[in-house]
């Protein structure tokens, strides 16, 4: 027992010092590598066809052979008939924006928008944006409102559907689309500015330790990590919030005409349906109901631009989910009793 005991540390830390070798020579050959333009591609995925396939699947598991022979047979005519027919066919291209608190994805989004604004015909086509995001920096967010403000002004047709969350910068850029459609329990609205700054100065002082920040200009830095801040420069940052705080409701008045902004811009957020009725959004449904909806009438495309990632940079995203699927895990059981 004392050997089995005794060989299973052993293995334990043999497999510690190979996986940190293997770690350590991951991010020498990473850090090592000449840096690479982070060119990507337009990859385009063609979702009609993929319900089709899923369609087809299901049935020929649930349907007799003379059911099945029969259909094929119908399709086939229906196919041909679309063939003769494809000159008249309606596109709608759709995109997924998962947006970070520093807006990086706007970046693929530009990307994705030049595509399609160069293939896209505005009598028959319409744009269709999934935004999951709760918002973040406001240049960020700012020029990812701009980036789809493109769509409508070369007359696309644009819907912004919120299946989970579209606040703050969020919605920034929900509103810019001529129609939003939010799941009922989407979290929508937060037009709000929040800036939140920690000042260590009373620690260094207490360490006898002096800090310098030299300037030029007044407000050039109004609070600070490290400094000592005054009442003058919390109140010239205040009026900085303030005066973005406007411009996020002016923005957001400008796109959506019938709201009742000062009742909504309070920084709340509602629920879906709630959102309803404040006229935040216009529909209540999800991005799967619309496209399944739009696939009797028009072809779907889903336009997605990638970019290749290095090894230290896979290492890292995998590193970074697998800490974050415990973390989840962790929390599920800590909160399982809960709703």
């Amino acid at each position: 027992m004392a050997f089995l005991f005794e060989y299973g540390l052993f293995l334990a830390k043999t497999v510690t010092i190979i996986f940190g070798i293997a770690v350590v020579i991951i991010l020498m050959v990473g850090a090592s590598s000449k840096p690479k333009s982070k060119k990507g591609e337009i990859e385009v995925t063609d979702l009609s066809d993929s319900l089709a396939q899923s369609k087809e699947q299901f049935l020929e598991q649930t349907l007799d052979k003379k059911a099945l022979k029969a259909r094929n047979k119908a399709q086939s005519k229906e196919q041909k008939s679309k063939g003769e027919n494809k000159e008249d066919t309606k596109n709608v291209f759709y995109i997924e924006f998962n947006g970070s608190m520093d807006a990086h994805e706007v970046s693929d989004l530009r990307e994705e928008i030049n595509a399609i604004l160069m293939i896209a015909d505005k009598a028959t086509d319409q744009v269709i944006v999934s935004v999951e995001s709760g918002g973040g920096v406001v240049h960020g967010y700012g020029l990812g409102a701009s980036q789809l403000s493109r769509i409508k002004q070369a007359g696309i047709p644009l819907t912004v559907c919120v299946d989970k969350v579209a606040a703050s910068g969020g919605y920034m850029m929900a509103c810019v689309a001529d129609k939003i459609i939010a799941a009922p329990f989407a979290i929508i609205g937060s037009i709000g500015v929040i800036a939140q700054i920690p000042n260590f100065n009373r620690l260094l002082k207490k360490n006898n330790v002096d800090f310098e920040m030299v300037t030029a200009g007044e407000y050039k830095r109004t609070l600070t990590l490290f400094g000592e801040n005054t009442d003058k420069g919390r109140e010239k940052f205040k009026e900085e919030i303030e005066e973005t705080h406007g411009l996020f409701k002016h923005f957001v008045s400008d796109n959506r005409t019938e709201l009742d902004i000062e009742k909504v811009a309070t920084g709340e957020h509602w629920f879906g349906t709630q959102a309803l009725e404040l006229k935040l959004v216009d529909e209540i449904s999800t991005s799967d109901d619309l496209l399944m909806s739009l696939n009797e009438s028009h072809q779907l495309y889903k336009v997605a631009y990638k970019t290749k990632k290095g090894v230290a940079e896979k290492f890292g995203l995998q590193l970074g989910l697998a800490i974050e699927r415990f973390s989840v895990k962790a929390l599920t059981k800590l909160n399982q009793s809960k709703y």
